[in-house]
């Protein structure tokens, strides 16, 4: 597949041949339409020196960076939306509970809730904390201002009222108090997480690193978001679109610790055939001349 670059390293007036190739197909028809806007883009061949990589970095997945301009113009989470917050990684002896951090990463979660019933599309991103500042912040950046936002008592939430959204907090203590379960007063916030945690448990095999994380839920949510999808090609079509207008990455941005191992592998002790083909021809009278 060739690597489409920004007007700034081009001229923009190259040609685009046709292919018979389909991904080829869809990018010429994305290219038509974005040079039609007056847009510059240009396409160089996959063999030039410093080829980029493009991660899946989706609007609809997480926040963007500023370069990612067409991301950014997607909307953001809108309605009636659950926020709430989860810890992603194994079980670590000492912690109190609750938002004590361990070596776990603290996940943000927010998702929208539809009318009658149903759950609508959904973020996800790594927090510093549980404190207000951190949690405004996810808020502001994935939900739309003016949409109902619906969290646990947990103090950190108090303010975002002030933010231009309608907050309904829903006490864990007050639904004890009355007999309900206080799991189910964020369902669609549970089913999320719980479905992310699955999917890293199986899918991954729980091996994630925590530099790597945000990529894995970047991912989840992309995956999430187009469930009812009815057509594979729009969804690969949106992810050539997105590639196109991304920022570049290179190797060292992908790797989160680029020195060698301290401990290097170790060699195998012993080398040749398996034991199974050095052991004594078996007894076989029955052949004995």
């Amino acid at each position: 597949m060739r690597v489409l670059w920004w007007p700034d390293l081009g001229h923009g007036r190259d040609d685009v041949r046709p292919s018979p190739d389909a991904a080829d197909g869809l990018v010429r028809g994305l290219l038509d339409v974005r040079l039609a806007e007056g847009r510059d883009v240009r396409v160089e061949s996959a063999a030039v020196p410093g080829d980029r990589l493009v991660p899946d970095c989706v609007g609809d997945a997480a926040p963007c960076s500023a370069q990612c301009w067409y991301a950014r113009a997607r909307d953001r989470l809108a309605g009636t939306v659950e926020v709430d917050e989860t810890y992603i990684g194994g079980e670590e002896p000492g912690l109190r509970g609750g938002r004590a951090k361990g070596k776990k990463s603290l996940v943000g979660v927010a998702v929208e809730v539809k009318e009658p019933r149903g759950y609508g599309r959904a973020r996800m991103a790594i927090l510093a904390d549980g404190s207000a500042a951190s949690l405004h912040r996810f808020v502001t950046e994935h939900v739309e201002p003016g949409s109902r936002v619906i969290t646990d008592g947990w103090q950190g939430y108090r303010g975002i009222d002030k933010l231009g959204y309608l907050h309904e907090p829903r006490s864990q203590r007050a639904a004890r108090a009355r007999g309900q379960d206080p799991g189910e007063l964020l369902p669609a916030v549970h089913r999320v997480a719980s479905l992310a945690k699955r999917w890293l448990l199986g899918t991954h095999q729980g091996s994630v690193d925590e530099a790597h994380l945000q990529s894995y839920l970047d991912e989840f949510v992309f995956r999430f978001n187009r469930r009812r999808s009815r057509s594979r090609g729009m969804v690969f079509y949106r992810v050539l679109e997105l590639a196109v207008f991304h920022a570049p990455v290179r190797y060292r941005d992908l790797v989160a610790d680029p020195q060698p191992k301290r401990t290097p592998p170790s060699p195998p002790g012993r080398r040749g055939h398996p034991p199974t083909l050095d052991r004594p021809r078996a007894a076989q009278p029955w052949r004995a001349p």
